[in-house]
């Protein structure tokens, strides 16, 4: 299944949780998790964004791990992910819980793959087309069960200067 949302990646962050998570990411933030784009926590992951702006978010609920096809991405981060209640929520870190979207998934532990992608030219836009798609950033979410791992950062963008 694929689900297509647009979000606004406000504080640059989209969230990830079970649905009875409270969500609380404060303490996550750390430095290296900046660097990472990668905020954990058991119930709840903050994926870091390039832009403060929307971005193109696709949900893949899986039944097993995807191939792996981080080349076609700038970035890639993957973690571990308690679903306790069976219900996976994403949204932008301001946005309204209760209108969230929410997937149908195996309750327990959930494999979560976030692949980045157009990070450049979403962080630098071309000022005569800004908000075209080839500004927009793409977060593709990818998520399957799968037994309890560390999180692993796969590919690494670094933003390079203005």
């Amino acid at each position: 299944m694929v689900t297509d949302l647009e979000l606004f990646a406000d504080y640059f962050q989209i969230h990830i949780l079970d649905d009875e998570s409270d969500g609380d990411l404060s303490d996550v933030w750390t430095e290296q998790a900046v660097l990472d784009g990668l905020g954990v926590t058991e119930d709840a992951l903050g994926i870091g964004t390039a832009v403060n702006v929307i971005v193109a978010v696709s949900v893949h609920v899986l039944a097993q791990q995807p191939d792996d096809d981080s080349d076609d991405f700038d970035h890639v981060v993957e973690a571990s992910l308690n679903l306790v209640s069976g219900r996976l929520v994403v949204l932008g870190c301001t946005d309204y819980l209760p209108d969230a979207a929410r997937f149908d998934v195996p309750a327990g532990w959930t494999r979560i793959r976030a692949s980045r992608r157009n990070l450049a030219a979403a962080a630098f836009p071309d000022p005569d087309c800004e908000d075209e798609p080839e500004d927009t950033e793409e977060i593709r979410l990818q998520a399957w069960p799968a037994p309890h791992s560390q999180p692993h950062i796969i590919k690494r963008w670094t933003r390079p200067d203005a």
